[in-house]
């Protein structure tokens, strides 16, 4: 999909409240392992949320609770959505002013001459 697109689709879905977004989305329960217990490792806490517009996708299993990772996993969606829609400046390339180049030489050359000078003492 084109990045352009991507982004115009990023720039609507972050308009639109959180169940609005959450309904675009397809949510998917998953066992998280890790710290936790039994609660944790046999239950469907883990949440995946895609956004099939944006081709978005982001995990939530920290905690033990589905509610809680579900909203979790909006908040990061959010997220995700607001630096795809972040358009970088163009930037331009610059080169030094014809005073800066010579200020830069006067500089340099005077540096040697100073180095001269101490050559010369020993």
């Amino acid at each position: 999909m084109d990045l352009a697109l991507r982004r115009a689709e990023a720039v609507r879905a972050l308009r639109l409240s959180d169940e609005q977004l959450a309904a675009e989305c397809v949510e998917e329960f998953f066992i998280a392992s890790g710290p936790g217990g039994q609660h944790r490792n046999k239950t469907e806490t883990g949440v995946r949320l895609t956004h099939p517009p944006t081709e978005l996708s982001v995990t939530a299993t920290e905690r033990r609770s589905q509610a809680v990772n579900r909203s979790e996993a909006l908040e990061r969606l959010r997220e995700g959505l607001r630096e795809l829609s972040f358009v970088p400046k163009k930037r331009r390339p610059t080169k030094p002013s014809r005073r800066a180049k010579e200020r830069r030489l006067q500089a340099k050359k005077h540096k040697g001459e100073k180095k001269a000078i101490r050559r010369e003492r020993w």
